[in-house]
């Protein structure tokens, strides 16, 4: 017996939905307090918290662009830019 609520992000200030669903959600996980922040804010702290991810530069072994990736290149193994990665990912779907 859930019903969408209008909440004000304690961050930003805007306000978002706690939709009835995300409601069911943290009924079930046994959380007693609604969520204070947007989506956009929770996911902003969320990142601040975990700090910035090492990048290092790459060559994809399926195109040959120049790419980033979030891991050390290992010599010898295949490394793919975000693109190739993604359409070898749908391939084996």
């Amino acid at each position: 017996m859930f019903e969408d609520k209008t909440l004000k992000c304690k961050d930003c200030g805007n306000e978002f939905v706690f939709t009835a669903g995300e409601q069911e959600f943290y009924a079930s996980r046994g959380f007693e307090n609604e969520p204070s922040r947007c989506k956009e804010c929770r996911a902003a702290k969320k990142n601040a918290q975990r700090g910035a991810r090492e990048m290092f530069a790459a060559v994809c072994s399926e195109c040959g662009k120049e790419c980033q990736v979030p891991f050390q290149p290992t010599e010898g193994k295949a490394v793919y830019c975000s693109e190739c990665f993604a359409a070898r990912r749908a391939e084996r779907g």
